[in-house]
Formats: C-alpha cells, structure tokens, sequence
C-alpha cells in the first residue's frame, strides 16, 4: 500500500522528483515513484493509474506537460503537477498544468518545485486523515 505516488514523464525529470522524495522521506506517509510517460506509455499509464491505492499523485513534466491532465483524466483522487524547465523556462508546462479542461483539475505548483509538490500531498493527506469517521 502506498499514499502518494510520484510520477515523472521522462528519466530526465528525475532531479525535480528526488527534491519531492527529499520531503516526503520526513513524513510517515508512503510513496512510489514511477517513469511513465503519457505520450510514450499511454496503456501502461492507464494500468497503473486504475491498479495503484496511492491516494494522491504527484505529476512531473515539461514541455507540453499532457502527464497531470492525463492522470486527473482517468482518476477522481488529488492530483499535483509539477511544471519542469525543459524549454522556455518551463512557462510552456506550468501553463499546460494551469490550463486544464473543466472537470480535470490538477493543483499547480512552481517550476522545478518538487518539494512543494510533497507539501501540497503532504497537506491533502493530513486533511483526508483529519476527517476519517
């Protein structure tokens, strides 16, 4: 069983995802982390999403960043994207994370921000544990 899952598109996004690990190794809370990328792996990504009992992801992309909106497609539990500096300073992913369709909405957190991606898990977390019955 698992809390929080860490996705990253790409090998590359790997520095941004150790900085979220670096968070989440100080809390009592599980996580994973995968490389599944929503363009290269789309059925892997479906498998997984549909098969995990993370509660809350965690998306790492750049460029056109489809990972987080992808993910929020195919799940109801929280969502956090991470924009990752790849090209034009990594305005292209935050505005693809900030710029969901109705419905698909992913929580956005600064560029490269991987440790603020586990603070915001990390709370929506707490708050689910606050309001168990």
């Amino acid at each position: 069983m698992v809390d929080i899952s860490i996705i990253m598109g790409s090998e590359s996004d790997r520095s941004v995802a150790n900085r979220a690990v670096a968070v989440l190794e100080k809390s009592k809370y599980t996580y994973e982390v995968m490389v599944i990328s929503a363009h290269r792996n789309p059925d892997e990504l479906d498998s997984y999403i549909s098969s995990t009992d993370a509660k809350v992801f965690i998306t790492i992309a750049g460029l056109s960043a489809a990972l987080p909106g992808v993910v929020a497609s195919k799940t109801k539990k929280p969502v956090v994207g991470v924009p990752v500096s790849a090209k034009l300073g990594g305005l292209d992913a935050l505005l693809s994370i900030a710029q969901m369709p109705p419905g698909v909405p992913v929580g956005s957190v600064g560029i490269d921000n991987g440790a603020n991606g586990a603070h915001l898990a990390l709370r929506i977390l707490d708050l689910i544990d606050t309001v168990k019955p």
